[in-house]
């Protein structure tokens, strides 16, 4: 198992596991060339690292990290995670927690102070996954559709 920076050949089995759930159902659409674009914004941003992990030539998970500067807590860098996924047939190994544990690895290899996601109310499981591995819920996350 490697865990690597997403190319674009990786865009449309990301997009499979980002659909192969009940809220992905609704709102992902396999095949759309957005997700391609989408793609050319992210690999571009040095803010930005897509990450897969992969077993042998197949992409059997991911997730997206975002770093973000600012100046409160004296100009500490954030790190975000977001959109993990494993694909059905690889999970309760213990790959999400390699994913997660590599994405915090790799924002205190960049300089963050803070590691920060989140998870929609509705992932009972998710919130005990992130909870066991150290996260904590803090705040309160809030959407304002466009």
């Amino acid at each position: 198992m490697s865990i690597r920076r997403a190319t674009a050949a990786d865009v449309h089995p990301i997009v499979a596991m980002l659909a192969d759930d009940p809220l992905g159902a609704q709102r992902e659409q396999p095949g759309d060339p957005a997700y391609l674009k989408a793609f050319e914004v992210i690999d571009a941003d040095p803010h930005q690292y897509l990450a897969v992990a992969v077993a042998g030539d197949e992409v059997v998970g991911t997730l997206q990290l975002t770093f973000t500067s600012g100046l409160s807590r004296m100009g500490m860098t954030r790190a975000t995670v977001e959109a993990v996924r494993v694909r059905s047939d690889q999970r309760g190994n213990g790959l999400g927690e390699l994913l997660v544990t590599w994405a915090i690895d790799e924002a205190r290899a960049r300089g963050c102070g803070l590691v920060q996601l989140t998870t929609d109310a509705s992932r009972v499981d998710a919130h005990r996954f992130y909870e066991r591995l150290g996260f904590t819920a803090s705040h309160v996350g809030m959407k304002l559709p466009l």
